[in-house]
């Protein structure tokens, strides 16, 4: 295995340090045996050759090599500084510090995902050193006698190790982790999935291999050529969840196995999605462009799914080498070790937009208390699958799954949070508990002043929305608790309008105007060319309300208004 490693680096000074890492490591662990009996060293040689895989630098693999030789035998990191030098020392030191875990349960998880974090602020490869480590560590996992440490070390690789190997754009060895956890966590359904999808996979690959010279012909005919067109077959526990969300029904899965087209460059990726659409009708809502508006995690690629031969619905997706490269191995497929330098403290420190999360969260979880509930916001805030969303002006933000306007509001700023009354999704009205979607342009729509409403706890997703609403809610609560005659009632005011540009936010400003707090703002289609405008705000005295209703009727466009209280 050795030679293989040193196979991958054509220095000579590289294959010396490889060389002589291996026969101290080999020495050190030469009395030590794995769980089920093999040599300890094969293990650290496993690590070493998938972190080559990725095409790191030596001092990495070399750092993989003596990964557990601080932790396990007498050696210590100086012996490694003065034998190899700073970097290598350091980054055995990092991944010697992940592997102190001093608490259990919900702890341990919590302060391994801290760890984590702060690692990779510093040096991305410890972190990456450790990922291998969990892989190979759950091919062996059979060879543990006890179930509930098979189990207890399959949770964490499903609820820590894979979700940062995808933030990373590691989709590969995310999915590969999830598999080996899911076929712990559970046999029985794994064991059924498995034997069910062998024959539906082999079917879909047939498909793909029929469907591949029909692809080759279409496309150079329009001169443009494939460097590689393949078959993607989806991992079992990624199939699992959606079949979950699909009732088990096999029939709603189209991505069971894809066809992959890896072309030259960018615009040949565009070119082929065009012939591919006029060769094969595209089924509706079922094209996404990542190249784009990448995947958080940095992930780019075109899919798109059409009624191709016999009119079976197929996803195809279309990217670049570089694409692919980073869609498989994620942050390590472009980390340029040998251009960058170390700071003074001796490390190398992160500096790329793709971790910009990692310094979110260790801010933001000085300000959790409670292991239950960063743990479990996390899981939400940075783990859950991501969508991106616009402002008008072209911002992108990246929210989880399920986030809705509010949400969207409070990530902008919180003042924009607490003073939003409506929203637009795409130029229209939407409630602001409706479900963002990728590529949705939101517009938020404030008014001076306003307070959030408790009842948005109910709906929103993220983390930092419901802190700032529960600050807001206390807040306010003291000052009524203060001055309970203030208490405002609540009415619902309607308006039919004729449908123009701009009438919601005019009716929105006079209500603004006169000082009202607007709890919420809705717009529903009426009879041509007539619109129905509803608001639910907050009031001190009729005579006011009153008054209101004159100033909206007053309003260009306005037909009609009602209250009631």
């Amino acid at each position: 295995m050795l030679e293989k490693i040193l196979t991958y680096f054509g220095k000579s000074e590289e294959k010396t340090l490889i060389r002589a890492v291996y026969n101290l490591a080999y020495s050190a662990h030469r009395d030590q045996k794995r769980a089920g009996g093999k040599p300890y060293i094969e293990h650290p040689l496993n690590v070493a050759l998938a972190l080559t895989k990725m095409n790191l630098d030596a001092e990495t693999v070399a750092a993989a090599l003596l990964h557990d030789v601080v932790e396990d035998t007498e050696f210590t990191v100086d012996d490694i500084k003065e034998k190899f030098g700073e970097n290598v020392a350091f980054l055995v030191n990092g991944v010697t510090k992940l592997n102190k875990i001093k608490y259990t349960g919900i702890e341990a998880k919590v302060e391994n995902l801290r760890k984590m974090f702060l690692a990779m602020a510093q040096d991305i490869r410890v972190v990456l050193i450790k990922l291998a480590d969990r892989y190979h560590n759950m091919q062996t996992l059979g060879d543990k006698p006890e179930e509930k440490d098979r189990k207890r070390i399959a949770l964490e690789t499903l609820e820590v190790y894979a979700p940062i190997a995808n933030r990373l754009g590691m989709g590969e060895l995310k999915g590969q982790l999830e598999d080996m956890a899911f076929e712990y966590l559970n046999p029985e359904e794994f064991a059924r999935l498995k034997n069910e999808v062998e024959e539906k996979y082999e079917a879909h690959k047939r498909y793909i291999e029929k469907l591949e010279p029909l692809l080759c012909e279409v496309l150079k005919k329009e001169k443009i050529f494939p460097l590689e067109i393949n078959a993607r077959t989806k991992h079992l526990y990624s199939l699992y969840k959606k079949l979950l969300r699909y009732q088990m029904n096999f029939d709603k899965i189209h991505d069971l196995v894809a066809a992959r087209i890896i072309l030259n460059n960018v615009e040949d990726c565009y070119l082929a999605l065009g012939v591919i659409h006029q060769t094969w009708k595209p089924a509706p809502g079922l094209i996404k462009d990542y190249i784009a508006m990448p995947k958080p995690n940095g992930y780019q690629s075109l899919h798109t799914s059409v009624f191709g031969p016999d009119g079976k619905i197929t996803e195809i997706q279309i990217r670049t080498k570089d694409m692919h490269e980073k869609a498989e191995n994620g942050i390590a497929a472009h980390w340029a070790y040998k251009e960058q330098k170390y700071n003074d403290s001796g490390y190398r420190k992160t500096n790329s937009k793709e971790l910009a999360w990692v310094e979110q969260i260790r801010e933001w979880q000085k300000a959790v208390r409670g292991s239950d509930e960063f743990f479990d916001s996390l899981k939400i805030d940075f783990f859950k699958d991501r969508i991106f969303v616009l402002t008008p002006k072209g911002d992108v933000f990246d929210l989880p799954e399920g986030a809705t306007p509010v949400d969207f509001a409070y990530n902008i700023h919180s003042t924009v949070g607490h003073e939003c009354v409506g929203a637009k999704v795409n130029g229209k009205i939407a409630p602001l508990d409706a479900k963002l979607e990728s590529g949705d342009l939101v517009e938020i729509l404030t008014q001076k002043n306003k307070k959030p409403s408790p009842d948005w706890l109910n709906f929103v997703k993220t983390n930092i929305a419901k802190d700032r609403i529960k600050s807001a809610a206390r807040f306010k609560t003291g000052n009524l608790n203060r001055n309970r005659s203030k208490i405002p009632a609540t009415a619902i005011v309607k308006a039919v309008v004729r449908d123009r540009i701009g009438i919601l936010k005019d009716v929105t400003n006079v209500i603004s105007l006169k000082r009202i707090n607007i709890l919420s703002a809705k717009s529903e289609g009426g009879k041509d060319p007539y619109h129905h405008l509803n608001f639910s705000i907050e009031f001190k005295n009729k005579h006011k309300l009153e008054e209101l209703m004159l100033a909206i009727k007053k309003t260009k466009g306005v037909e009609e208004v009602s209250y009631k209280i």
